[in-house]
């Protein structure tokens, strides 16, 4: 916990004197420390369960698998309750009935008497605390938000719903804790908003999970809050979510630094097992993956039929001989006919991927070959001399070979034929213009390609991995058997169980009772694909810049197309004609629902009125969202000889909060000056902003996205310098 360096919880400046009368605080004051108590009682209850779950018995199978969880889980809870202290409460409301006040924080928490202190703020209980306005109060009377700082209340604000709400209360303003808290200063990670979540933000946090939700904003109006809280939220209200085996959710972003900015987020709220990946990390290719340098060709690859190729590229080697062989053995010649072929193809199950079907297709194959010889040999030996037949072993492989994601996406730039054949709707200019020299100079376009065949390949070393597990689980079995003829025999000759040891024999007989006895820490380790899914729900930040066949990635790994898709039209660098619908419809959507966000809540007026004109030049029916504070700095524009003396002015003028310099890559950066490119700007937000040549960022709807994008980011003031 934070350290207490006084009895109060409250640490209020002088100019706020008023708020810190006996009348307005006790209460919370007695409350306070009533979940400081608990907090520490709660502690030490979890660190005792979970010591006691480390000492226990791993155990096997399934109560291994349990203990793990409840590991997992003991960890999580005791990590989020000593990342916080008194500050997990955001705030507290009243209702209507005159009960007492119920408090809202992070997790919920009830005492050793069954008296809740705390309610989470996920459950329906705590919707009221978020949602209430003063056109739809939801049952309350008042309402008390609390600002922390240091582990101590800095200030808190009070908001009124009701005539009989006003006694007991200092701050009698429906915006002013949401308003004080936009102009602080910005820092290298996204700061803590859970206690000033707005009502239009909170009907979305609370949305169901079913289908896909797009919510579609401007620049400041909270699309990213929303994106974050609403994961966190539907792990606690959507039981599906919540199971290990569904995969939990997914939270995609555009980069890595927007992802290390985000970072704190989703752990502040208790949530620390939500994966978040950008779309270069589905992919091993992607960390070294460059842009493409030919917009045409990056259009070709970007289409979902280019991803559904994939399909016909692998079935390509999934074609059964048209011709059939002899197979010599020890005892006979055994016809292999083109019909054998055919039906061992067809043992592989649907949905299998090839790699891994492979194994299945060369069983049905011996097992025809074994049904089809003629004669005395015995079954086993049989079965294993055709399983090392060096001319069968090299039809097969030929036939249905193992293989590489990366050799067959490479294959198709670089063998005219085969890519005509995968892809037969482009022209002969198209496949010409898709060969390259280095068929494996990876480009970000290839990336979906490459993760639809590994999808649809599966890992080759699947295949080996288990061919060693089956050796060593049969060696075991091997030496187990011996063990278990041993003890059975010395049980018979001594009677054991008073039948004549009929009990014993029966259990070490039994399939269930030698399967325990393999040590499974023999058995390779297998290292799991975090990403590779499948996942319950799939949160997408700036989906806007998605390509389709990039929406494949995506879709492959939620067959329940349960996604949030968070993203703004006019913030789409290569244009967005559809609408969402249109666009989600045609790669794979069905059950899709529309929200929007209008409000500006970051970027002040003054930076607003720049930044309109730009994107309304290009898109003139943009979603500009309308700003509700204004931060009284003008924007300023300058010379670039400027560059370093404004930066400079400003870290001596300002002690706390950050800056971004956009378009001047050789800026120095610094732990509070970022410098960055446009698109690498994109979702972040920065006190100062200072562009650096915004008319070198492009023309047309890319150069005029990059200009509105890197305007918006600032919360406090836009500097635009300008060299001659």
């Amino acid at each position: 916990m934070h350290p207490q360096t006084t009895t109060s919880v409250f640490d209020l400046p002088e100019r706020l004197s008023a708020k810190a009368e006996p009348a307005l605080v006790a209460d919370d004051e007695r409350h306070f420390a009533a979940v400081a108590a608990c907090l520490e009682q709660t502690i030490a209850e979890v660190s005792g369960r979970l010591d006691a779950e480390r000492r226990a018995p791993g155990g096997t199978g399934r109560a291994a698998m349990d203990r793990d969880a409840e590991v997992h889980r003991l960890t999580a809870r005791l990590r989020t309750l000593r990342r916080f202290g008194l500050d997990l409460c955001l705030g507290r409301m009243v209702g209507a009935d005159g009960g007492e006040p119920l408090y809202v924080g992070r997790l919920g928490l009830t005492d050793s008497t069954g008296r809740r202190l705390l309610v989470d703020w996920r459950s329906p209980a705590a919707e009221p605390f978020f949602g209430a306005t003063h056109a739809n109060p939801m049952g309350l009377t008042s309402r008390r938000r609390y600002r922390w700082t240091g582990g101590r209340i800095s200030d808190y604000w009070d908001e009124v719903f009701a005539p009989e709400g006003f006694a007991g209360h200092a701050a009698l303003d429906d915006q002013s804790a949401f308003i004080a808290g936009l102009g602080t200063h910005r820092s290298p990670r996204m700061r803590d908003v859970l206690g000033t979540i707005q009502a239009d933000q909170d009907a979305i946090i609370r949305a169901g999970s079913r289908g896909a939700l797009v919510v579609d904003g401007g620049p400041g109006t909270g699309k990213t809050v929303v994106a974050l809280h609403r994961s966190a939220y539907l792990l606690y209200a959507d039981p599906r979510l919540g199971q290990r085996r569904s995969g939990g959710v997914l939270f995609v972003g555009p980069h890595r630094p927007y992802l290390a900015y985000v970072g704190d987020v989703l752990p502040s709220l208790g949530e620390e097992g939500v994966q978040t990946c950008t779309l270069r990390d589905l992919v091993a290719e992607g960390a070294r993956a460059v842009p493409e340098s030919d917009p045409d060709v990056a259009r070709l690859k970007s289409s979902a039929d280019m991803v559904r190729a994939i399909e016909t590229a692998v079935r390509f080697y999934e074609e059964p001989p048209a011709t059939g062989m002899t197979v010599t053995t020890h005892w006979s010649d055994i016809w292999l006919s083109a019909d054998d072929w055919a039906a061992a193809f067809a043992a592989a199950e649907p949905g299998t991927p090839h790699n891994e079907a492979r194994d299945q297709v060369w069983e049905e194959l011996l097992t025809i070959l074994v049904d089809k010889h003629e004669g005395d040999a015995p079954e086993g030996r049989l079965r294993a001399s055709l399983a090392a037949n060096r001319e069968l072993l090299t039809a097969f492989g030929q036939a249905w070979p193992l293989l590489e994601a990366a050799d067959l996406v490479s294959d198709l730039w670089s063998v005219p034929a085969y890519l005509r054949m995968c892809a037969p709707w482009l022209d002969r200019a198209d496949v010409q213009r898709l060969q390259r020299a280095d068929a494996r100079a990876w480009t970000v376009s290839d990336l979906p390609l490459l993760d639809a065949a590994r999808q649809r390949l599966g890992d080759p070393e699947t295949a080996r991995r288990r061919r060693r597990h089956e050796a060593v689980l049969a060696a075991q079995r091997e030496r187990m058997a011996q063990v278990v003829d041993n003890l059975i025999e010395a049980a018979a000759a001594s009677g054991a169980d008073g039948d004549d040891g009929e009990g014993l024999v029966r259990m070490l007989r039994g399939q269930d009772a030698q399967v325990s006895l393999v040590d499974e820490t023999e058995l390779p380790p297998a290292d799991p694909d975090l990403l590779a899914g499948p996942f319950a729900h799939v949160v997408v930040d700036e989906a806007q810049e998605l390509t389709d066949a990039e929406w494949q990635m995506l879709l492959l790994r939620c067959p329940s197309r349960s996604f949030t898709i968070v993203g703004d039209r006019a913030q789409a660098r290569h244009g967005f004609p559809e609408s969402w619908r249109e666009r989600l419809e045609r790669v794979g959507f069905d059950r899709i629902t529309l929200t929007s966000l209008s409000v500006n809540y970051r970027t002040p007026e003054e930076v607003m009125a720049e930044a309109e004109p730009v994107i309304r030049a290009v898109l003139p029916d943009a979603n500009v969202p309308v700003s509700i504070r204004s931060g009284g700095v003008p924007v300023v524009y300058g010379s670039a000889a400027e560059l370093h003396p404004v930066v400079d002015g400003w870290l001596a003028e300002h002690a706390d909060g950050v800056a971004c310099v956009i378009g001047e890559p050789t800026f120095p950066a610094t732990s509070r000056v970022r410098s960055l490119t446009p698109e690498l700007s994109k979702g972040l937000e920065f006190d100062l902003v200072v562009l650096v040549d915004p008319q070198e960022f492009g023309e047309g709807v890319e150069g005029a996205v990059d200009r509105y994008v890197a305007m918006t980011r600032a919360t406090r003031q836009l500097v635009v310098l300008t060299r001659p």
